[in-house]
């Protein structure tokens, strides 16, 4: 009889990798952790290998792994898609996200657009705000769901993790602002973790600093930086070509892009298909 894949242990199999625990993935998909290695076990039965390497702390990808998550990707896809057309019209619900200013354009623009001509029916509203401003209205049920940067290994109940970021310093390419003392800042609102780790660290390090601009919004901060006014911090995959990484200055950990839900949200099929469509757009 010929092997057959089927989509629920590759479902479990991304979501692993996307985790990088079983503990992780047996959260996000609100199943067991011995359930989810069974998963993988019938899974690697069928591809004919070992699909992960693991140890107590994370798991990684064999070359055989590699191959399958890159050959299933589309697959998966697919897959929700012929649902999403099947039944999209028949979903009803009503879905506030909250995302913060960084995030809100790769979601107006990548992931709304498709969730929305899929269920049509669904209505989503959009609030975007500081992350720990969201993080709190998501625990008092203000919001049903919300996209987060906050410290890494800070994964809870409700929370799914979408990718981790690296946050560097950056300055103008045109002058030395960096050297200022004190050294000029251009901040995020309060409730951002990057304005919280800039602040703590340049203060643990005894380095004085000036706050020039205070702001909500990730292309008021980028301009104030670009234009030689101040120095700031932002995901490395957001250094602009007018940016230079500065190397000498704290060190600043890594950080996790979340998606939370509130507690009554839970199982509701709107949400979590809007997951499940933020979790595919952040892993391309």
């Amino acid at each position: 009889m010929a092997a057959i894949l089927d989509i629920e242990l590759l479902r479990t199999f991304h979501t692993v990798v996307r985790s990088g625990k079983f503990s992780a993935a047996a959260e996000q998909l609100h199943k067991s952790p011995a359930a989810v290695s069974v998963h993988i076990q019938r899974l690697e039965a069928v591809a004919g290998g070992r699909l992960l390497n693991r140890d107590n702390q994370s798991v990684s990808l064999t070359a055989l792994g590699k191959r399958l998550l890159s050959a299933t990707a589309g697959l998966l896809r697919t897959h929700d898609q012929v649902l999403a057309d099947l039944h999209g019209t028949n979903l009803t619900g009503r879905i506030m996200l909250g995302v913060p200013d960084e995030y809100a354009i790769r979601v107006i623009q990548d992931i709304l657009p498709t969730f929305t001509a899929a269920w049509p029916n669904v209505v989503l509203e959009l609030k975007t705000g500081p992350s720990y401003v969201l993080r709190d209205w998501v625990q008092r049920a203000k919001l049903q769901t919300a996209i987060v940067a906050q410290c890494k290994g800070l994964i809870g109940p409700n929370t799914q993790l979408l990718m981790s970021t690296t946050p560097v310093w950056v300055g103008p390419k045109s002058t030395a602002v960096a050297l200022d003392d004190p050294l000029p800042l251009a901040v995020h609102a309060e409730s951002c973790p990057y304005r919280e780790a800039m602040i703590e660290s340049l203060k643990a390090s005894g380095r004085r600093s000036r706050i020039v601009l205070e702001s909500p919004s990730n292309q008021a901060i980028k301009a104030c930086v670009e234009a030689g006014l101040a120095v700031s911090l932002i995901d490395r995959g957001k250094v602009t070509g007018r940016m230079n990484i500065l190397e000498d200055m704290p060190v600043i950990p890594d950080h996790d892009i979340v998606f939370m839900r509130n507690a009554a949200s839970r199982g509701e099929e709107a949400v979590e298909l809007l997951a499940r469509a933020i979790q595919q757009s952040f892993r391309l």
